[in-house]
């Protein structure tokens, strides 16, 4: 079986507890009624507590949750949390003995990693805190292996987050040694000899109009365009509706590879158009590719973020390897003109686009203001030899107009 789960904890012997998605309704349900059923303080009189008894525990978040006793001593307990897995030390006074809900199961599932063994037989602690850096709260995949021999025991499983598993990263950490380990190259740590490549978007049949974001002016005629499908998506072609999942996936996708960026090799290949991930300007790493080497000493190399269009030049220490995973989806950005209009013949602004001198410095601002945070929509004129769409404005009409109408662009018909 294969679902999505919420890793909840890693216990001290590398143990990954999950709860499953599906579960999550019931345990809010459940968590609702134990809040309304107890208030206050726990017990303050005097009481026998028992190893293995059900109680309630009062959390440093003042929230009640389900517990059971793992060990007394003194007037401090170890308690377990049997809806979240992780294991706490508690002064009585903040727990209460109770029979409810004890016919209601645990909501947690206490998982090991398929035939996966841990350096020296045993999860080491270095091993268990980056497994709790990398994995607590958050959203995973997990293939069922193998059930348990009992009904409390472990489940055997194997576990990917953002396309990776889990089992053949920590082997590549050396943290164990997985039996499976064929997807360790999905990591992206060999070159080889492949020479990798995005994949392009698909786009929509030339007539159709579709919603879209520009997300970077190279000039106010050439532009790069983002298929927006957030909004309306029951309204949406085939191909908008799979690149709103092609979005959703990318996006988990990198949120994990910028959790495990420092594990990957630095970029050690320059290769014109070779993919990689960059780091940007926020501090983050994105998918690009190499474009030429700007520098030598030091080298510095331009690159291009191929899902937003823009540009950097960055060192060699800001470039890493991308895992092969993220290649399988298409590239957000598409590189498109803008039909119906042309630099003004008359335009005296003395300010020009350097790369680009046929335009005004004034009118590639104004082309901002026109498209920088709106809802717009496009429809493709021709495919080849360049993508030509016409491009509209939230108010339905052309965004080139207004270039237009302060003398800064003249129609082109």
């Amino acid at each position: 079986k294969i679902f999505q789960a919420v890793v909840s904890c890693i216990g001290g012997d590398g143990t990954i507890y999950i709860i499953p998605k599906s579960f999550e309704t019931a345990l809010n349900k459940l968590m609702a009624e134990i809040q309304n059923t107890f208030k206050g303080l726990g017990l303050l009189i005097p009481y026998c507590w028992k190893k293995g008894e059900a109680c309630v525990v009062r959390g440093s978040d003042t929230v009640w949750y389900r517990a059971k006793i793992v060990e007394v001593s003194g007037s401090t307990l170890q308690v377990q949390y049997i809806d979240r897995g992780y294991i706490e030390s508690i002064p009585q006074c903040h727990l209460y003995p109770t029979t409810f809900y004890t016919g209601i199961p645990p909501f947690c599932i206490p998982c090991q990693l398929y035939k996966t063994l841990p350096i020296g037989n045993f999860w080491q602690q270095e091993a268990v805190e980056y497994l709790q850096e990398l994995l607590k709260n958050e959203e995973v995949e997990i293939h069922v292996k193998e059930l348990p021999d009992n009904p409390w025991g472990k489940l055997s499983i194997s576990l990917y987050f953002g396309g990776m598993s889990l089992s053949s990263f920590m082997a590549y950490q050396r943290y164990c040694v997985a039996e499976d380990c064929q997807d360790i190259q999905k990591l992206g740590v060999f070159e080889g000899d492949l020479s990798p490549s995005y994949l392009l978007q698909p786009l929509p049949v030339p007539g159709e109009t579709f919603p879209v974001t520009v997300t970077h002016l190279v000039s106010p005629k050439e532009v790069y365009i983002c298929l927006d499908s957030s909004e309306n998506l029951t309204k949406c072609s085939a191909t908008d509706r799979s690149a709103s999942c092609d979005s959703e996936g990318l996006s988990k996708a990198l949120k994990w590879c910028n959790k495990i960026v420092k594990t990957l090799p630095h970029l050690t290949n320059f290769k014109k158009e070779l993919p990689c991930l960059a780091e940007y300007v926020d501090g983050l790493w994105y998918r690009a590719k190499l474009l030429s080497i700007t520098q030598l000493v030091p080298v510095q190399i331009l690159v291009q973020f191929v899902d937003y269009g823009t540009y950097l030049v960055a060192p060699t220490s800001r470039l890493r390897h991308i895992p092969c995973h993220l290649l399988k989806y298409p590239v957000q950005a598409v590189r498109v003109l803008l039909a119906g209009f042309r630099p003004a013949s008359d335009d005296k602004n003395v300010e020009r686009i350097p790369y680009s001198p046929e335009w005004s410095l004034k009118a590639l601002w104004t082309m901002v203001d026109c498209v920088e945070g709106k809802r717009l929509s496009a429809s493709i004129l021709t495919v080849s030899p360049e993508v030509t769409i016409s491009l509209y404005g939230d108010d339905k009409n052309l965004v080139h107009l207004k270039l237009i109408e302060m003398g800064l662009a003249e129609l082109d018909q």
